[in-house]
């Protein structure tokens, strides 16, 4: 996948911001309709093939940051003033938490092997002789890949001594675990939304920023601009990802407008505790494993592709529904906006209403440089409801969830713990999943991330996952 550090990346964060600027100036339905031209002026050079379209991929975009689901909501004839409208009257956002833009998509090649100009049509021809399909043949002095006999093995390549056979790729494609990224006519991407499991993957993956969330930002800002009571709810993997320390964060999104200001990871600890409880007890209720079920994208994925391993899934809820629950007893009423880096929170919250709203936290940030709002500049706060210790913090790293969980257990239920963690979903990974349902492998508990390192690789992060990682390792062994 792309690293935090693209274009890409850049240029939805600007938008964003400008967005909200304007917004919170009063001047965003009068000037909305110029942003594509003014974010796009004639003296920059284009970055596809012209000016028209660029500004016609950030119309796009605009209308992704509205919420709106383009696939079925768009109307060439409605100017983005009109979506906005629609926008601000709506009460929520349902459907699918991802949009692809038209004609953002670069309809790539399909994934195929290739022989670059390093072939040396040599003697030992490795490429040929170890080809199971027959598909590899030396033609004018080179070596030449049969489309038709080729099974995508990547035996050829493996086996190439001068690194002269390439493998090109369909980066949604190639980084979809459930399958969901599939091509409509002419190559375009489209996503089945049946498979899809709200990971966020395609978001991250693709160079052209084909695909975006269907942001809650617009829904926010007007619940803050208005005064509107209002409770945030951090998740755990905040840590590292903005300057300054976690008090100052608090106090900069109580300057932002939030009321309440709430610390997920407390939810964690009850989640943990409840686990902990639940692994004791399974013999009660004749079950021979536990899957953790606090990843949204996992329990998406095992509904959706693994439907034998529902059965073993946690009942116990996630650390956000225990959240809301706090949040409802300090804020009664008060609309609840979950901060974090997950795209699938969006499918939760609508499911089980533990929120109104989903920020990542690049959009918090893009909030916070609207507002002006710089959390160096804040002094240190405290969350409203009590602090989740170091281990429930360590839920947003892959394995955190498996030792927040044991800490819990009882001298003889941790006699009987044979864990199974899996890093990240996969197409590998979810056989393996497969095998554990069919009690193919020798395990009691399975932790399950969709993320491969866990939250603090999320589609919606804005910092370096190894950098948010050490701070994250730093501020668990300071808390211990």
């Amino acid at each position: 996948m792309l690293t935090i550090n693209n274009n890409s990346n850049y240029i939805r964060k600007e938008l964003t911001a400008e967005l909200l600027r304007a917004f919170f100036q009063d001047k965003l339905p009068e000037e909305i309709d110029r942003l594509p031209i003014r974010l796009n002026p004639r003296t920059e050079q284009s970055m596809r093939c012209c000016i028209y379209k660029d500004r016609a991929m950030t119309r796009y975009r605009i209308m992704a940051l509205l919420g709106i689901r383009i696939e079925t909501g768009d109307d060439e004839y409605k100017p983005l003033s009109g979506f906005l409208q629609e926008a601000l009257e709506r009460e929520n956002t349902d459907g699918p938490p991802l949009t692809v833009l038209p004609g953002a998509c670069s309809s790539c090649e399909k994934t195929a092997y290739k022989v670059t100009d390093n072939c040396r049509g040599c003697l030992a021809r490795p490429c040929i002789t170890n080809c199971p399909f027959n598909a590899v043949e030396i033609i004018g002095g080179r070596a030449v890949i049969n489309k038709e006999a080729c099974r995508n093995c990547g035996k050829c390549k493996d086996e190439c001594p001068f690194n002269a056979i390439i493998r090109t790729s369909v980066p949604c494609e190639d980084n979809c675990p459930a399958g969901a990224v599939t091509r409509g006519p002419g190559g375009q991407m489209r996503i089945d939304s049946e498979k899809c499991i709200s990971c966020g993957r395609c978001t991250r993956s693709c160079p052209f920023g084909a695909v975006m969330e269907r942001s809650h930002i617009i829904d926010v800002a007007e619940v803050l601009r208005n005064g509107t009571p209002a409770a945030a709810m951090i998740a755990p993997s905040v840590i590292g990802q903005f300057p300054g320390s976690l008090g100052q964060l608090i106090s900069a999104l109580r300057t932002a407008g939030f009321e309440t200001v709430l610390d997920v990871a407390s939810g964690a600890e009850k989640t943990a505790e409840l686990e902990a409880i639940e692994f004791s007890r399974l013999a009660e209720h004749g079950k021979k494993l536990l899957a953790t079920s606090c990843c949204p994208s996992w329990v998406n994925a095992a509904q959706k592709h693994i439907p034998e391993i529902t059965e073993y899934l946690s009942e116990t809820r996630t650390p956000l529904y225990y959240t809301s629950e706090e949040a409802e007893k300090l804020s009664p009423g008060a609309v609840k906006v979950f901060i974090g880096p997950c795209t699938a929170k969006k499918a939760e919250a609508l499911r089980d209403g533990s929120a109104d709203y989903v920020l990542s936290f690049e959009e918090l940030g893009a909030l916070l440089i609207a507002r002006s709002i710089d959390v160096n500049d804040c002094a240190d706060s405290h969350f409203d409801n009590p602090e989740g210790e170091f281990p429930a913090k360590a839920f947003a790293a892959s394995g955190g969830v498996a030792a927040a969980v044991e800490r819990k257990m009882t001298a003889e239920a941790k006699r009987r713990l044979k864990l199974l963690t899996v890093n990240g979903l996969s197409k590998k990974n979810i056989n393996l999943l497969k095998a554990a349902a069919a009690g193919k492998l020798d395990c009691s508990m399975i932790e399950v991330m969709s993320c491969e390192g866990g939250c603090i690789c999320g589609p919606g992060v804005i910092s370096n996952p190894k950098v948010a990682r050490k701070k994250l390792d730093e501020y668990s062994r300071d808390s211990a």
